[in-house]
């Protein structure tokens, strides 16, 4: 059937016989499909988080800086604070970045608690390839 003026609703767009192909009616939802794109990204998105939380957020190897000084032309003394199992160890990744945000060192250090204490201080001097602006723990995890 063709549009005319008299089939159209009032304020509808006439549009010429032929002229746009066929017009569509309005289709059925398709709910099926939205509720299989929810379950991708919901899966995707949990996948995401697992991997971030193995990564990132071991609770029994928290670390904290409490301060970094010493900065020279060649490297910065950081003092941090580590979270272990009790009377355990952590390898923690230490760096320290210039202005810029480049990183000029990167190191390892193991971290023993003593008996029956969670909590360890440390002190670690980073030598540095540039002048560092900042010096701070990555994260940490337990020894391999």
């Amino acid at each position: 059937m063709t549009e005319t003026h008299a089939t159209l609703p009032p304020g509808a767009p006439a549009f010429p016989p032929g002229r746009y192909g066929r017009r569509r009616e309005p289709g059925r939802r398709r709910p099926l499909l939205a509720a299989l794109l929810a379950i991708a990204v919901v899966a995707g998105l949990s996948l995401v988080t697992v991997r971030l939380y193995r990564q990132y957020g071991d609770p029994n190897y928290d670390a904290q800086v409490i301060t970094y000084t010493g900065i020279t032309d060649s490297q910065v003394l950081v003092d941090f604070r580590v979270t272990v199992p009790e009377g355990g160890s952590a390898v923690c990744l230490l760096r320290a970045r210039n202005r810029d945000g480049a990183e000029v060192a990167r190191e390892e250090v193991t971290v023993t608690a003593p008996p029956g204490q969670r909590q360890v201080t440390a002190q670690h001097r980073l030598v540095t390839s540039a002048r560092p602006f900042i010096g701070e723990v990555v994260r940490c995890r337990p020894p391999a």
